[in-house]
């Protein structure tokens, strides 16, 4: 995998659709709320936030401890000790992560670390701004929390995470949060609001996940107070010492220029799951597509075979295999034009240099790497760390500037020299042309997945991306897609007949 192609990707997928804004009913009820917590001024002004508590159980037994501390962006972090039951979970702005009983610390992945990734934000954001804060919200309807009327909202983060919230209709304060876990939800009760620097913070909180339940009494509730990042990354003592990261990029930047030649012999399906979604969050359209494809010169030739199950009408199919003969002789005659290239430099006696493929390394130049950690994925060792944008770096061009908005977490086989799985999110806005032509919004994410197969080559496997964009000033857009490889197959393809069927060697 091209980590370099990340941010090229993001730009090509997030440049195409519409979006409405948000729904009125959620607004007010949040814009209430806002006002009942102290106010729009006081809430943004709240950098830090730091609960400490006790758990009491109902056996009388001894009580435990609780902690929950946030930071501005979006960092968080969980921690419940109680008896055998042990559980941090984290969000240090690049990567979800929690630790258990045993002690094993280990990467969330998946719907764990939306989730995560989701309450960070949230939290941090104390529904103020919502449209600033790429939160989308809307009205579900009334509800029962503790015997008493509830108002009941959905709040949908940029990466399309989802969680309910229910307000009191009387005082306007959160009196419970659901959050989806898959099988089971965890739902956590709020009580005994007391005013704490200006803002009301609950003093009661209980917490039911599957079959646990923690009562918590707030005894310490401090706002603003100094908080630094290593509270929120991994712990010392799960980390490693990180390689030579330009020797070991440059082993995989050359390993992928070998592997860019394997795949050529391989042909497979991929399906598209796209969603469209308004202002409120809810479906404004839906999309699911299947193409076939292979490769050639690194690139993916895709053909669309199915639009929502149906296969393509003869004027269809007839069209899509014209547009891939054609983007197959734009990369012949684009490799032939670097062949010469090349070929005329070595005439001249000069070493020439391929100035438009910037490779791996431009991530050494705009980014910085932490937290480095060893542990499995998929049944490999792997080596993951995170890394964000080098603010002391200033980039010389776009695709710089564009990747030094870029954070997130990546898992590397050391063995196989090659990416096995990325995540990274836009930290910032990222404006192209300044963004008279586009800006992709901040919060926009990618995951992408690959798998080493018929041990010779890595191919993609799994791909997702959530986010907006606003383009020509006006258009804007929210919206998720899901990526499916599947159904590869070793295969000679006669690129010279453009798309024909794959043929065997």
């Amino acid at each position: 995998m091209r980590l370099r192609n990340c941010a090229a990707a993001l730009c090509l997928f997030f440049l195409a659709k519409a979006a409405p804004c948000l729904g009125q009913d959620a607004i007010k009820i949040v814009d209430q709320h806002v006002k009942a917590a102290g106010g729009a001024k006081a809430l943004s002004r709240i950098r830090t936030l730091r609960l400490e508590g006790t758990i009491s159980g109902a056996d009388g037994g001894k009580p435990g401890t609780f902690t929950l501390e946030t930071k501005l962006p979006n960092r968080y972090y969980s921690e419940i000790i109680f008896g055998d039951k042990h559980l941090i979970e984290a969000y240090n702005g690049k990567s979800a992560w929690r630790e258990d009983a045993s002690g094993s610390i280990s990467t969330m992945l998946g719907p764990d670390a939306s989730r995560m990734e989701a309450a960070a934000q949230i939290a941090n954001s104390r529904l103020v701004n919502l449209k600033k804060n790429k939160l989308a919200v809307s009205f579900i309807g009334h509800a029962q929390v503790r015997g008493n009327d509830a108002l009941q909202i959905e709040v949908t983060t940029a990466t399309g995470a989802k969680e309910e919230i229910f307000f009191d209709p009387q005082s306007h304060w959160i009196v419970k949060e659901t959050i989806p876990l898959g099988a089971v939800n965890e739902d956590i009760l709020y009580s005994e609001y007391r005013a704490e620097d200006g803002v009301q913070l609950p003093h009661k909180i209980e917490i039911h996940r599957g079959d646990d339940a923690f009562s918590i009494e707030v005894t310490r509730a401090t706002v603003n107070a100094p908080a630094g990042e290593r509270v929120f990354d991994l712990p010392l003592s799960s980390q490693v010492k990180l390689p030579d990261l330009k020797a070991l990029f440059k082993e995989i930047d050359e390993n992928q220029k070998a592997l860019d030649k394997i795949k050529e012999n391989y042909a497979g399906t991929r399906t598209e799951d796209e969603t469209q979604y308004d202002g409120s969050g809810k479906v404004k359209k839906h999309t699911l597509n299947e193409y076939t494809f292979f490769y050639l010169d690194g690139e993916e030739i895709s053909t669309l075979v199915k639009k929502d199950g149906k296969p393509l009408s003869e004027t269809e199919e007839k069209k899509e295999t014209e547009e891939a003969r054609k983007r197959v002789e734009v990369i012949q005659n684009r490799q032939a034009k670097k062949d010469a290239k090349a070929e005329k430099a070595k005439e001249e006696g000069k070493d020439e240099k391929n100035g438009d493929d910037p490779g791996i390394e431009i991530f050494l130049r705009t980014s910085q790497f932490v937290n480095p950690r060893r542990e499995r994925f998929r049944g490999q060792d792997v080596l993951v760390f995170d890394f964000e944008g080098n603010p002391e770096y200033k980039p010389k061009n776009l695709a710089e500037r564009i990747v030094q908005k870029l954070a997130g977490v990546v898992w590397i086989d050391e063995k196989a020299h090659d990416v096995a799985r990325l995540e990274a999110y836009f930290a910032g806005d990222a404006k192209i042309a300044g963004g008279l032509l586009a800006t992709i919004q901040k919060g926009t994410s990618v995951v992408y997945e690959q798998a080493f197969l018929n041990d010779e080559v890595w191919l993609p496997t799994y791909m997702e991306a959530h986010g907006g964009a606003r383009v020509l000033l006006v258009k804007g857009f929210h919206v998720s897609e899901v990526v499916h490889y599947s159904d590869y197959k070793r295969y000679h393809v006669d690129v010279q007949s453009a798309v024909g069927a794959p043929k065997t060697p």
